[in-house]
């Protein structure tokens, strides 16, 4: 996840330290490759319920999510898209994730609401960032282990449902890393309310 720091709007009118602007990038396009898996991932669970190639479609994005930022930092092909894509992946592919397997039944549906809600309490500080130039709220070291520990988790809750020798150890270890993942999620969001509104007060709005 290559989010650092406060990340301003990608139209926004005042500069930041980025290595491009181009937009195809090889990491702009892992990101790109990510997106387009969530589909095909929701297609693979509800309508084909072949839950193994929706897993290993998991896989795939997990690791296009950690090589995206790790080029674009050896590279030099840090971009303001780039910035932007890699968080809104990771909330597409968790809420992707949790509708669906709420849908087949794998999940309940208060464990969405609650994951659900998290992000749109922090969705109320857009609109006073954007005012001010920015567009989304910096990425901690919180942050990226509560969403490490969600998109790893529910493939093996995923795994857990199915009937062979072992389907308890994974369903027992996907559980157990969501309930842990749930509560580093909302304590990242207090953290990101906290800094967001801190931020917010202090830094005046850009005049267009």
């Amino acid at each position: 996840m290559s989010q650092v720091g406060i990340q301003p709007d990608p139209g926004a009118p005042r500069e930041a330290g980025y290595d491009t602007t181009r937009i195809l990038t090889v990491p702009n396009i892992l990101s790109f490759i990510r997106l387009a898996g969530i589909p095909v991932f929701l297609w693979c669970l509800l309508d084909l319920h072949q839950d193994i190639i929706a897993v290993l479609i998991l896989v795939v994005a997990g690791v296009t999510d950690f090589f995206d930022g790790f080029l674009a930092r050896t590279w030099n092909q840090v971009s303001r898209l780039g910035q932007v894509l890699d968080p809104i992946a990771d909330r597409l592919y968790i809420l992707a994730i949790i509708l669906g397997m709420a849908i087949r039944g794998v999940l309940p549906w208060v464990l969405v609401a609650v994951l659900i809600a998290r992000d749109v309490m922090l969705a109320t500080l857009i609109p006073s960032l954007r005012a001010r130039g920015y567009a989304s709220l910096p990425v901690h070291f919180l942050g990226k282990i509560a969403t490490f520990c969600l998109l790893y988790a529910f493939p093996f809750v995923l795994v857990g449902e199915q009937v062979f020798p072992g389907a308890v150890f994974f369903a027992t270890l996907g559980w157990a890393v969501v309930l842990w993942g749930t509560f580093f999620y909302w304590w990242a969001a207090i953290l990101y309310m906290y800094q967001g509104s801190r931020f917010i007060r202090r830094t005046p709005v850009v005049r267009m």
